[in-house]
């Protein structure tokens, strides 16, 4: 069997332009080898490349890019938006163009032209920055995910990533970007923007706070801490209706299958009961067929330390 023709170095490993690749010697026969594969026309990628992992699938067209950048919907998900669904090589990438260029077409991708292009990076792709992704989501998502999304891109989490540097856009830059986007979107985006807190760390804590406060339930504070009548800290809770010593918890499965996680949660839950505290715990089914359940049970636990409703 003959020995395959290796790769000129500067393509090794990596997706490029066929151009590039002809440019360097390398011929026909070569470029159709069983190492590349062809996810996008006009590029070659390592055929190790997954199409359904999100960024191989943006490695495979990146040489196609040229003065483009990944916008909409994939920008999200390089953000790390918590969106409802999960990549996969069904869906198209969103690409962006600078007006008056012209917006991309080809197969696989969902071309647009923005007329004020503001780009960040990510993974090392071009991508649009983290105000104009959530603006861009407006004319796509619900309102309730849209304020999923801003939660997450203008969180500072007590933990921080000195390589991942938060918060992506600050809830002032959101507002002072809304107030300028007159488009498609702009009434949508209002309104979420009124909804969005900095604190939620997660797509249920989010959707769990806009399920009470929708019900018309007071605001809870978002992930601060319960201390007891002394002051002593007792943990963070994720809602706290502090006026009401009651603490509403998400309990999400990680909670369950990370035994040094669980042990924690149980420890600060005994806590919170110990000094006083009412502690209601949601699961998944709380927010899906057992909504008005959820509901009900924080109401009980408000009116138990002296809500009135009236």
């Amino acid at each position: 069997m003959p020995r395959r023709v290796p790769l000129p170095p500067e393509l090794h490993g990596r997706a490029f332009r066929v151009a590039d690749a002809r440019s360097l010697g390398m011929r026909e026969g070569r470029l159709r080898g069983p190492d590349l594969t062809d996810i996008h026309r006009g590029a070659r990628a390592p055929a190790i490349l997954d199409p359904d992992d999100l960024l191989h699938a943006c490695a495979a067209y990146t040489p196609l890019l040229g003065n483009h950048h990944f916008s909409h919907l994939t920008a999200a998900r390089l953000w790390g938006c918590p969106l409802p669904t999960s990549f996969n090589r069904h869906e198209p990438l969103h690409v962006s163009t600078p007006y008056p260029g012209r917006a991309p077409r080809r197969p696989g991708i969902h071309g647009h032209q923005v007329r004020d292009p503001r780009t960040s990076a990510r993974f090392g792709f071009p991508i649009s920055d983290a105000a104009s992704t959530w603006l861009a989501l407006a004319t796509a998502l619900s309102i309730e995910e849209l304020v999923v999304c801003g939660d997450h891109l203008v969180l500072s989490p007590h933990v921080l990533d000195p390589h991942d540097p938060r918060p992506y856009v600050t809830v002032e830059e959101l507002e002072q970007r809304a107030s300028l986007h007159a488009g498609r979107g702009s009434r949508a985006a209002a309104s979420a923007l009124r909804m969005i807190r900095p604190g939620a760390e997660s797509r249920p804590e989010t959707r769990l706070r806009l399920l009470l406060v929708g019900a018309g339930l007071p605001e809870p504070e978002v992930n601060v801490p319960v201390t007891d009548a002394a002051g002593r800290w007792l943990g963070r809770g994720d809602l706290v209706y502090r006026r009401w010593s009651t603490v509403v918890e998400y309990d999400g499965d990680h909670h369950r299958t990370d035994d040094i996680q669980y042990d924690r949660d149980i420890t600060r839950i005994d806590a919170f009961h110990a000094a006083g505290w009412n502690v209601v715990r949601v699961r998944k089914r709380g927010l899906s067929i057992a909504r008005g359940d959820t509901v009900a049970r924080v109401v009980r636990a408000l009116r138990d330390h002296g809500w009135n409703p009236s």
